[in-house]
């Protein structure tokens, strides 16, 4: 059982996935107080002279019943910024290492249309060559024909 949670602590992943939460939680406060210094008091300048903020009132003269938007826009703003410092500084840095360091995996590549019908035109114009010979009439012009007919209606469709 210790064994399997050593396996479990020692996976690459569960190491990468605390120091992102510890720089994600480091970076986070920093961002707040960004946002808090700079945003609010420039969401401040679109809302009224009260000291609420961004919003709306519900029913004047009940500051109880104002709804802030400036804090929405905030934690928006907030979240935006943290993702894209994460990905930026984190993400796309260790996969351009690991697709840089990655051995022996090369990826097979998909063959394009083009490839595949000119595949099935030869492997046609082979099995008629077969049928062909097999029947002992010359047909070698008709041959030619089909395969120029097959390749037609392949591009067609």
């Amino acid at each position: 059982m210790l064994k399997g949670f050593k396996d479990f602590l020692m996976r690459g992943n569960v190491i990468d996935l605390s120091v992102a939460v510890v720089m994600g939680t480091a970076f986070t406060a920093i961002v707040r107080s960004v946002t808090k210094g700079i945003v609010e008091p420039l969401l401040a300048i679109l809302g009224s002279n009260s000291q609420l903020g961004l919003g709306f009132q519900l029913v004047p003269g009940k500051p109880a019943t104002f709804i802030a938007i400036g804090p929405i826009v905030s934690a928006a703003i907030d979240f935006i910024m943290v993702a894209a410092v994460l990905y930026f500084a984190l993400i796309l840095p260790m996969n351009t290492l690991k697709k840089r360091f990655a051995r022996g995996e090369t990826k097979k590549s998909e063959p394009t249309q083009e490839e595949l019908l000119t595949e099935i035109r030869d492997l046609l114009a082979a099995q008629a060559k077969g049928s062909a010979a097999s029947d002992g009439s010359d047909r070698s012009g008709d041959s030619a024909t089909d395969t120029r007919r097959v390749t037609a209606n392949s591009i067609a469709d």
